[in-house]
C-alpha cells in the first residue's frame, strides 16, 4: 500500500506574525486577531498541547496505556464514551484497535530490503492547563478537542490526571485512520492544535491562550534547578564541560557570557519591533488603551537570556549556597564538579 499522509482541518491560525523574526504587514487587524492580542498582553494562562512519542509495537503501546491508566487505578475514556480500568479490558480495546495490521505496511519492496524502519503506531498527545484550572474542565476541553479533530477518522482514548499541579489529559490517537490515511503531526499543526485547545477550553469558561513562546519573550529551553543538580552529578543533557566552563568564567571575570547571545538580541529586537507595528495598526483602527498596553508588554518583556545563560544563573546560585552551607571559597568552584 502506497503511504499517504493526512492533516487534519483546523481555523487558519489566528495571528502569524512571529515566524522568522520578519516585521508583521501593515493591515487591519480582525476581532479575533484582536481578541488573542489582548489575551496575550494581559498574561491569560497559555495551553500546552504536546506530543510526547509514540509506539512503534502493540506491546509499547499496551504499555503506555498501562502507565497513563496507572495500572488500572484510573478509567479511560474511549472514543465511543465507555470508561474502562480494568488491563483486559484495556487489551480488548487495543485489540479492537488492530494495530498489527498497521506495521509495515507503509514499506515498499525496496524498503523491505533495508533496515527496517519503525512506524509509528499511534501518536500520545497531552493537554495541560495551569493551577488552578479545574481538572474536569481540562478533560471537557481535550474530550471536545477529540471529537472534533479525531472522531469518525482516528481511534482514540484519554485518561485525566488530576493529581498534580497542572491538570492534564493524556490521549492516545491512532495513527492510521480508518480509511487508511495516516496522521501526520508537524510544528505547524502543533500550533494550530494549541490555538483549538485553548478556544475550546474558553468554551468551557476557562481563560486560556496559545501565543509562541518568543512572542512572550519565553526561552524555548527553561534551565531549572533540578537540571543544574543532574548536570553536576554527570547525568542531564548539559555537559560536564560546560558547566565547569561556566564556573570558570564566574570565578575569573564574575560573569559569563554566551556566543549565541547576539543572535537572541537580534531575535528579541525583531519581537519588539513587530508588537510596534501591532500596537500602531491598533491606534489606527481607534484601539488605543490596548495599543498602550501592547507597547507596555514589549517594554517588560523578560531578559534575553541563552540556554547556556540561564545554566550560568543556576551555577551561581548553587556557588552562592555552597559558600553559605560549607564556606567554600569561590576560587574553589572548580573542585565541585570532580
Amino acid at each position: 500500500m502506497t503511504r499517504r499522509l493526512v492533516r487534519l482541518p483546523g481555523d487558519e491560525p489566528m495571528l502569524d506574525i512571529f515566524s522568522y523574526g520578519h516585521p508583521a504587514p501593515a493591515k487591519r487587524l480582525t476581532p479575533r486577531q484582536i481578541g488573542q492580542i489582548t489575551r496575550t498582553v494581559r498574561r491569560v494562562p497559555e495551553v500546552m498541547v504536546k506530543v510526547t512519542g509514540g509506539g512503534a509495537n502493540a506491546g509499547a503501546v499496551g504499555a503506555h496505556f498501562s502507565y497513563i491508566g496507572r495500572n488500572g487505578q484510573l478509567e479511560i475514556e474511549t472514543d465511543y464514551g465507555v470508561r474502562i480500568a480494568a488491563q483486559e479490558e484495556q487489551k480488548t480495546l487495543l485489540a479492537d484497535w488492530h494495530l498489527e495490521l498497521s506495521a509495515g505496511q507503509y514499506r515498499g519492496e525496496q524498503e523491505e530490503k533495508k533496515k527496517p524502519r519503525k512506524t509509528k503506531l499511534v501518536y500520545n498527545i497531552v493537554f495541560s492547563m495551569p493551577f488552578p484550572t479545574p481538572p474536569a474542565k481540562v478533560l471537557a476541553g481535550a474530550r471536545r478537542f477529540a471529537q472534533d479533530k479525531f472522531a469518525f477518522q482516528h481511534r482514540y482514548a484519554m485518561v485525566l490526571h488530576a493529581d498534580q499541579r497542572h491538570p492534564h489529559v493524556h490521549m492516545v490517537v491512532k495513527a492510521e485512520g480508518d480509511d487508511g490515511q495516516r496522521l501526520y503531526v508537524d510544528k505547524a499543526m502543533l500550533r494550530q492544535w494549541r490555538e483549538d485547545f485553548a478556544r475550546m477550553m474558553r468554551e468551557q469558561g476557562i481563560a486560556a491562550n496559545a501565543t509562541p513562546r518568543v512572542a512572550r519573550g519565553r526561552n524555548r529551553d527553561k534551565t531549572r534547578d533540578a537540571r543544574y543538580r543532574a548536570d553536576h552529578h554527570g547525568t542531564a543533557t548539559a555537559s560536564r564541560s560546560t558547566v565547569k566552563k561556566i564556573m570558570k568564567e564566574l570565578h575569573e571575570t564574575g560573569t559569563y557570557k554566551d556566543a549565541a547571545r547576539p543572535r537572541l538580541l537580534e531575535t528579541r529586537r525583531a519581537v519588539v519591533g513587530q508588537w510596534m507595528l501591532i500596537a500602531d495598526t491598533l491606534e489606527t483602527q481607534g484601539e488605543t488603551a490596548l495599543a498602550g498596553e501592547v507597547r507596555h508588554f514589549a517594554r517588560q518583556l523578560p531578559p534575553v537570556l541563552t540556554k547556556n545563560e540561564l545554566l550560568a544563573v543556576q551555577v551561581a546560585k548553587y556557588l552562592r549556597q555552597k559558600q553559605r552551607d560549607n564556606a567554600v571559597p569561590l576560587g574553589k568552584a572548580d573542585e565541585l564538579t570532580r
